[in-house]
């Protein structure tokens, strides 16, 4: 609500500041640094232009410009697919730097209030292992896989377990288990 003041504007000081400054913010600082400094606009009768100029800009465009910098640090611009996802950086982001949570600790993304009641109502699907391994781990997974593969394949291992299959089948080997497990745990 922007009744209560609740969007303050930074000051230049920290936008210079910002840590992640980049090209884009470069870019925009000399049409930021033209406007006139004065008292705010009434966030409710300033033009549109004006609103974006005081209240808007000079909080995104940190928030963009250390997106970019995550986004090349994930990769994002060599790779067709990553696990980077730029909205939940931003809304990360834009939440731990609002000047109202300012002697606040940072919140990770999914404790965000708002995030949790979010996903609670629209769960996510989990991110696929193909996204969440390295290619040197990747290619240990199938690598290991297709040595697995070609082991099971051997007649004499394929007899092997044929023959293990036959004599859990006969001598109840899972119920047997299951029996000595259930006395070790009523030890």
């Amino acid at each position: 609500s922007l009744e209560a003041g609740i969007l303050q504007p930074l000051h230049m000081e920290q936008l210079h500041s910002a840590p992640a400054a980049d090209a884009v913010v470069q870019q925009m600082l000399p049409m930021l640094e033209a406007m006139p400094s004065r008292e705010p606009p009434d966030p409710k009768k300033c033009s549109p232009r004006e609103y974006l100029e005081y209240y808007i800009f000079p909080v995104l465009l940190p928030g963009l410009a250390a997106l970019l910098h995550e986004a090349e640090k994930e990769k994002c611009f060599e790779e067709k697919r990553t696990k980077f996802i730029a909205s939940d950086f931003l809304t990360e982001w834009l939440y731990n730097k609002n000047p109202k949570r300012k002697d606040e600790s940072f919140t990770e993304l999914f404790s965000i209030p708002f995030v949790k009641d979010w996903l609670k109502d629209h769960p996510r699907p989990p991110i696929p292992l193909s996204l969440l391994l390295s290619e040197e781990e990747a290619s240990l997974v199938i690598q290991s896989f297709w040595r697995g593969y070609r082991v099971r394949c051997d007649s004499e291992i394929q007899e092997l377990r044929q023959w293990q299959k036959k004599l859990r089948e006969e001598r109840h080997i899972v119920k047997i288990v299951k029996e000595f497990w259930t006395k070790q745990e009523a030890k």
